[in-house]
């Protein structure tokens, strides 16, 4: 088993929510499971292949362009620092009023950087490659239930059907 590997995130939602058929499966910590090698490695292998998919790139080149870019590189150095004001005047001084005109200049720098259009273009890539990422795994997840609910179908006793 060494070419198999542990996936790595939280699951523990219920599974009764397909065709209102009850899958009584156990709650588990995914961490805990051993993923076959050979899934691991298509997975790998699709990972590569959205690596290099326009989407990918398109992120990586607005990317590179804006942390390049002193002016993109200003504008978010002054929210962060801003930001870090709203939580003093938060927590420390409980001052609304200063929280609230700081929350304003914050919006302003917000709106100037959203006008710069290598800034727009980096959240639209960003926003493409999620769609992909979720388009993706709906694919997988819905071909996975159907053959489910195919090979149930199939594997039911015909005379308990009536």
């Amino acid at each position: 088993m060494a070419n198999e590997q542990t996936a790595k995130h939280e699951h523990d939602h219920d599974h009764d929510h397909h065709h209102g058929i009850r899958f009584d499966v156990p709650k588990f910590n995914t961490e805990d499971i051993i993923v076959r090698a050979d899934i691991m490695a298509k997975t790998k292998e699709l990972a590569g292949m959205i690596f290099t998919s326009e989407e990918v790139q398109q992120f990586q080149r607005a990317e590179k362009q804006i942390q390049g870019n002193d002016r993109i590189q200003g504008l978010i150095a002054q929210i962060k620092k801003k930001q870090k004001e709203i939580v003093a005047f938060e927590t420390t001084f409980k001052n609304a009023d200063m929280v609230a005109k700081i929350e304003q200049e914050i919006e302003v720098l917000q709106d100037e950087l959203d006008g710069i259009p290598i800034v727009t273009e980096f959240q639209q890539s960003q926003a493409d490659i999620n769609y992909l990422l979720q388009t993706i795994v709906s694919v997988i997840r819905d071909t996975v239930a159907e053959k489910i609910t195919i090979e149930d179908a199939q594997t039911e006793d015909p005379e308990e059907c009536m």
